[in-house]
């Protein structure tokens, strides 16, 4: 499909009926009957559970599965696979300055990023409604799943040239990523950065940012639309993530959307926050109507506010929970 960018975001600020963008992919597996095992290690199947959900549902485009375990595994680390559940690294790779030295990068397409880069392809050759956006993880999240996520904070302090070792070597491969991503058609990126947002603001702005905008710069050079995601109390750090040259900026349950939205640049896209766990996976679809449309009366008067989940939704969440989440904002935008 022919896509531009800068009007894309533009439309969907000017819009006054908006399409969700919720963090909506791993749910697919219902429709598709497939195992999250089976799905995440197929290119084909995670091209099948995309349009599942997109066939299903009404959402501003098309979301890769947001799976954060695929680059480290890629790297080299140990991940446990599951049923019903989005895999998950279980052991650090790196203890030692000489282990972050001797760290290989990966060429695009090693372990299972080949399989994402092929579901993103197929998908893209079937759709013609609406964007294509990849999912992939941050700098620092990544780096943290090499090193261990507590372990990376003390380290931070202790030996933050070790930290900026790995840093350095993940950009580089996030950066090849994402023009791997438009070169296999996606038309975006959303980036989740999760795990830096338990910095300090001196240490996000040191460990995590300049990372983030090295892989942003990387995108805007392929063409490509940047959401950047953190699900973090993030609020102390607003400041610096509006200085992030993304498209979008989507967030978590833990912040206040309105104190969030004030503090945006308003010709960009901000995203959240509906609860994926305590209300769509675990609520009823009356409390997800009544989740989302407080949160529209709220922030629906913002023009680039986009309703969306606070992070990604776990595969057995309800599909009539998700239905719920989708009528009730058809409710209030047919109502506004």
């Amino acid at each position: 499909m022919d896509f531009d960018r800068t009007r894309w975001v533009q439309d969907m600020i000017r819009q006054g009926r908006k399409r969700p963008l919720p963090v909506l992919s791993f749910p697919g597996i219902q429709i598709t009957g497939h195992t999250v095992e089976e799905t995440v290690r197929s290119g084909r199947l995670q091209a099948e559970c995309m349009k599942a959900v997109a066939d299903r549902f009404d959402m501003a485009a098309v979301l890769g599965l947001m799976d954060l375990s695929v680059e480290a595994e890629a790297f080299g680390s140990p991940v446990r696979y599951s049923s019903q559940e989005v895999p998950t690294v279980t052991a650090a790779i790196i203890q030692e300055e000489e282990e972050a030295k001797a760290l290989q990068v990966p060429e695009v397409g090693a372990g299972r990023t080949g399989e994402c880069l092929e579901g993103i392809r197929k998908i893209a050759e079937v759709t013609e409604d609406r964007p294509v956006f990849a999912g992939m993880i941050g700098p620092y999240s990544l780096a943290g799943r090499l090193l261990d996520m507590t372990e990376i904070m003390i380290l931070c302090y202790e030996e933050p040239e070790m930290v900026e070792t790995v840093l350095e070597k993940v950009t580089g491969f996030l950066c090849d990523y994402a023009r791997a991503f438009k070169e296999a058609g996606a038309h975006g990126i959303v980036m989740a950065e999760p795990a830096a947002g338990l910095l300090s603001p001196g240490l996000f702005r040191e460990f995590s940012v300049p990372y983030v905008k090295r892989i942003c710069q990387a995108a805007e050079e392929a063409g490509l639309v940047m959401i950047y995601h953190n699900c973090g109390m993030v609020e102390p750090l607003l400041g610096d993530i509006a200085d992030i040259p993304a498209h979008g900026y989507s967030f978590g349950n833990a912040v206040n959307m309105e104190t969030v939205l004030k503090q945006m640049p308003a010709d960009r896209l901000v995203l959240g926050n509906i609860d994926p766990v305590g209300i769509l996976r675990s609520g009823t679809p009356e409390a997800v109507k009544h989740a989302v449309t407080e949160l529209l009366e709220t922030c629906g008067k913002y023009d680039n506010f986009l309703l969306s989940s606070g992070c990604d939704i776990p595969p057995v969440t309800p599909l009539e929970n998700l239905q719920a989440f989708f009528d009730a904002a058809e409710t209030f935008y047919g109502k506004a």
